[in-house]
């Protein structure tokens, strides 16, 4: 036993009723389980080595170029194309037809006819079809705030103002990063069993990472091809502030609902391991310095955090005034005595607001990677569909259903603000959409994304119902997905969002936030209550920094780095 392991005595897991609620998945941070984090913690430790094996990009920077990344086992090659777009046809949107830059991740290191065959597919995306050899598809726009600008001022031989770099934050934006099988890229099932992409979405972070690399090398060379022997170098300082942006919409949002057990894992994993920094008995001399550290670059971090969204302006500025009371109160109360941690914690509770409270919870597990990290094997779900349990009797699933759908119980399903939304799917890009159920004639075409709604009618079809549920179901079926997710709770607790998705009132931001905190993402910009802005990678080393730069706390950039 370790003696961080020894220093512990039990403070329950919060509950998921506390937990999985719309209000507080809508204010979620990155975390030492952050899918981006635990990917550069492993290319560090396991040394990956990165080449550009290509780079044929003329003056007005269109061409391809491909950098690979090797691994102790496998290599992977992110293959590239730059395109000249006009600003006109510049879109975010998902219907786009035509992006600044197209990428895929291809398994291995392409030759002549992959490239010949990924030239003719990659820059269609959805109209192409890539090949088992394609891990992931994706796109991006420049920053028409800043790509211009950056570019410029290295041809003149001057660095760009970092004002503006820190007001963006990025110089493209991915607008989707496609992986599991879209479009003929490799099914998950295919590579689960690679080490490297064990936890979740690390081929889509892998993909994101070398991006960043290639958008910077891009810039670059146009700044170069623009201003000759004038132009100098972009500062690997300022390079370093520089993220990913990402745009996301309503596309995300219903994956929290349609893999119940997978976010059961990340939510359980994450609330573990704040229950086990809350358990210990006392916190070490070192640790107090580091979290205080930690502390301050994250104060000096979040002051530079820009939205024009009046709800992340709220948000912005309530952490902000939780963060200045964290601090006086550690300057009258240092984290000495019994267990400091689950104190701070509680105090928060009382105190702060419910983006305080989770930026809390995660910053308290910076200074023990010891305590935490070996969590990340509890991440991914390869247990295969929940076969449902014909043999339970209905009584029991009654008990099941009060137990851990109480909230949906409660809520008046007759009034029409509790239905008033409707999920469904537009036909044009296969893509979810949001309507207004008693507007719109939609109701033919309603995706199953109301748990809490089906759940109530599962309970009051059943209640006083004296079989199994197979006997029911088969006079029933209309009821097998709620079945199958109450079921579920029986191992997965946190599997299911306790708030009516449906309801006039819901934001699908808040989901949104929610899978994009355990990205890694920050700097949070919603652009209505649909979709927002992020950044990825911000302050993060590049592949040739890795050896000697940090590769885990680089979300908490010292104030010379800052851009988030």
């Amino acid at each position: 036993m370790s003696a961080v392991e020894e220093n512990t005595k039990n403070v329950d897991r919060r509950h998921p009723q506390q937990v999985m609620r719309l209000q507080r998945l809508g204010c979620a941070h990155q975390s030492r389980l952050s899918f981006m984090r635990i990917l550069l913690r492993r290319l560090k430790r396991e040394r990956w080595s990165f080449s550009r094996e290509a780079f044929d990009v003329n003056s007005d920077g269109v061409g391809h170029a491909i950098l690979t990344a090797r691994g102790p086992v496998r290599s992977y090659s992110l293959v590239a194309f730059f395109h000249q777009l006009a600003a006109e046809n510049r879109s975010d949107r998902v219907i786009a037809e035509a992006w600044d830059a197209t990428f895929t991740l291809f398994d291995g290191v392409p030759d002549a006819d992959d490239i010949k065959r990924l030239s003719a597919n990659v820059p269609r995306q959805e109209a192409g079809r890539v090949s088992h050899r394609e891990l992931s598809l994706s796109r991006a726009n420049r920053s028409a705030r800043l790509w211009q600008h950056v570019v410029t001022s290295l041809a003149r031989g001057v660095q760009p103002d970092p004002v503006k770099i820190a007001s963006v934050g990025y110089l493209m934006r991915t607008t989707a990063v496609y992986g599991s099988g879209k479009f003929g890229a490799a099914d998950r099932e295919d590579i689960a069993d690679r080490a490297e992409f064990s936890a979740p979405f690390q081929v889509e972070m892998l993909t994101v990472y070398l991006i960043r690399t290639l958008v910077r090398d891009l810039l670059q060379h146009q700044a170069t091809a623009q201003g000759g022997s004038a132009a100098v170098l972009l500062d690997p300082t300022i390079a370093r502030a520089i993220g990913i942006g990402n745009s996301t919409g309503l596309g995300m949002a219903p994956f929290v609902l349609n893999h119940p057990v997978l976010i059961n894992n990340w939510v359980m994993a994450r609330e573990e391991a704040i229950a086990r920094v809350r358990s210990l008995r006392y916190a070490s001399p070192s640790e107090i310095e580091f979290f205080t550290e930690i502390l301050a670059r994250s104060n000096d971090s979040i002051a530079s955090w820009t939205s024009d969204h009046p709800l992340q302006q709220k948000k912005i500025a309530t952490l902000q005034d939780d963060i200045a009371q964290l601090n006086h109160y550690l300057l009258n109360n240092p984290l000495t005595g019994y267990q400091p941690w689950n104190r701070l914690y509680c105090r928060a509770e009382q105190t702060m607001s419910v983006e305080g409270q989770e930026f809390l919870a995660s910053l308290m597990l910076e200074p023990y990677g010891e305590l935490v990290d070996g969590l990340v094997e509890c991440l991914s779900d390869n247990s295969g569909p929940d076969a449902i349990d014909g043999a339970m009797s209905l009584s029991e699933l009654q008990s099941l259903i009060q137990t851990h759908y109480c909230w949906a119980l409660d809520i008046d399903w007759d009034t029409e603000s509790s239905c008033t939304k409707l999920w469904y799917v537009s036909e044009e890009k296969l893509e979810p959409r949001i309507g207004q159920r008693f507007e719109e004639s939609l109701e033919s075409f309603e995706q199953p994304l109301a748990p809490g709604r089906d759940v109530f009618q599962l309970h009051k079809a059943t209640r006083g119902v004296d079989q199994t549920v197979a006997a029911f179901l088969l006079r029933h079926p209309q009821h097998r997905h709620s079945v199958r997710r109450v079921q579920l709770m029986r191992t997965a607790p946190y599997a299911e969002v306790r708030d009516n998705t449906i309801d006039a009132a819901m934001m699908p931001i808040d989901l949104l936030r929610y899978k994009l905190a355990f990205f890694g993402a920050t700097q949070f910009d919603p652009r209505s209550d649909r979709w927002l802005r992020i950044c990825l990678y911000a302050n993060a080393p590049y592949p040739e920094e890795l050896s000697h730069q940090d590769a885990d706390f680089w979300p908490y950039p010292h104030q010379t780095g800052a851009a988030v």
